[in-house]
C-alpha cells in the first residue's frame, strides 16, 4: 500500500513513546471535518492508534473517550469506554456501562424527542464542564475496527458519551451546544453539584433545562 500524509502522520505520533498528547481548545484540528477513514494506511497501523488512544484514554482519570483530532489527527476514529470505577454507580444509578467501543466513520440520530441536560466536560477543554442538552436516546451508525457496519440504539450515559465524542468528528465541541450561564471549574461541579445535581445548577446559576 502506497503511503499518504495521514499515514504518515499517524506512524509519526506512534514513533513517539507514552500517552499521546491531548490538543486542546483554540488548535484548529478540533474545529475541522475529520476524513473518513477509507483505508488510507493499513490493519497493523489501525490497530496500532487504536491501542495507543486505548491507553491514553484509560491513563487519564475519569475519561470516558477519545477521538483522533483530540491527538491531533483529522480522522473520523474514536474510542469510548466508561471506567471500570464507575462502573457500581452507574448500575446502582439505573445506567448501563459502555464497553470499550471503536467507532470508526460514525453519525447518529435522535430516537424521539427525549432531551436530558447534564454537565459534561472534555480533555480538550481541560478543567471545565458545563452543562448541555442532549437526546437521551440516539442511534449510531458505525463501522468497527474491522470495517464492520453496525448500527445500534444507546440511552443514558451511552448516548451521551457517544455524540460527545462522534460530534468532534464534525469540528464540534460540547462548548457550542453548552448552557453558558452554568460553565464551571471541575472541582465547582464536583463539590457544588456533584451531590445536588444539574436541576440545583440551574435554578442556583440562572439556566433552563430541557
Amino acid at each position: 500500500m502506497a503511503s499518504s500524509p495521514l499515514a504518515d502522520q499517524v506512524a509519526e505520533l506512534l514513533d513517539k513513546t507514552g500517552p499521546l498528547a491531548v490538543v486542546q481548545a483554540g488548535d484548529p484540528v478540533l474545529r475541522q471535518r475529520a476524513a473518513p477513514y477509507d483505508g488510507q494506511f493499513g490493519d497493523d497501523l489501525l490497530a496500532r492508534l487504536i491501542l495507543r488512544m486505548r491507553e491514553t484514554m484509560e491513563g487519564i482519570k475519569g475519561a470516558v473517550g477519545l477521538a483522533a483530532p483530540q491527538v491531533g489527527l483529522p480522522l473520523g476514529l474514536a474510542v469510548l469506554a466508561t471506567p471500570e470505577a464507575l462502573a457500581d454507580r452507574l448500575i446502582q444509578a439505573g445506567q448501563q456501562p459502555v464497553p470499550f467501543t471503536v467507532l470508526v466513520n460514525p453519525s447518529y440520530r435522535a430516537v424521539g424527542r427525549g432531551r436530558v441536560g447534564s454537565y459534561e466536560g472534555c480533555l480538550s477543554v481541560s478543567g471545565w464542564q458545563a452543562v448541555v442538552a442532549r437526546p437521551d436516546r440516539i442511534r449510531l451508525t458505525r463501522q468497527d475496527e474491522t470495517g464492520r457496519h453496525l448500527v445500534e440504539e444507546y440511552a443514558g450515559i451511552g448516548a451521551r458519551i457517544v455524540q460527545h465524542e462522534t460530534d468532534h468528528l464534525s469540528g464540534t465541541l460540547y462548548l457550542d451546544s453548552a448552557e453558558l450561564r452554568s460553565f464551571s471549574t471541575t472541582e465547582q461541579v464536583v463539590r457544588r453539584w456533584g451531590a445536588a445535581g444539574p436541576a440545583a445548577a440551574a435554578e442556583q446559576l440562572g439556566f433552563s433545562l430541557p
